[in-house]
């Protein structure tokens, strides 16, 4: 499943970080890697930028930045 496919306040973890480099250098930085928890917020009104909790904080990911990012979510 795609981190952008979550919904409000779902909770998944980390499997892959797809696509080129930069992309997923920016998502280390933000503290987003492989077997982290991360949870879904909210979308903004036009469904773009997406909120996510990750590692006790909020960050904002575009969707086409979410999409790359492949999770299991937790039951």
């Amino acid at each position: 499943m795609k981190l952008s496919e979550l919904e409000p306040n779902q909770k998944a973890v980390i499997v892959e970080i797809k696509g080129d480099l930069d992309i997923k250098r920016k998502m280390l930085s933000m503290g987003i890697s492989k077997g982290t928890e991360i949870r879904m917020i909210r979308n903004a009104p036009f469904r773009d930028p997406i909120e996510f909790e990750v590692r006790s904080y909020c960050i904002s990911l575009r969707r086409d930045e979410a999409e790359s990012v492949i999770v299991k979510v937790k039951e």
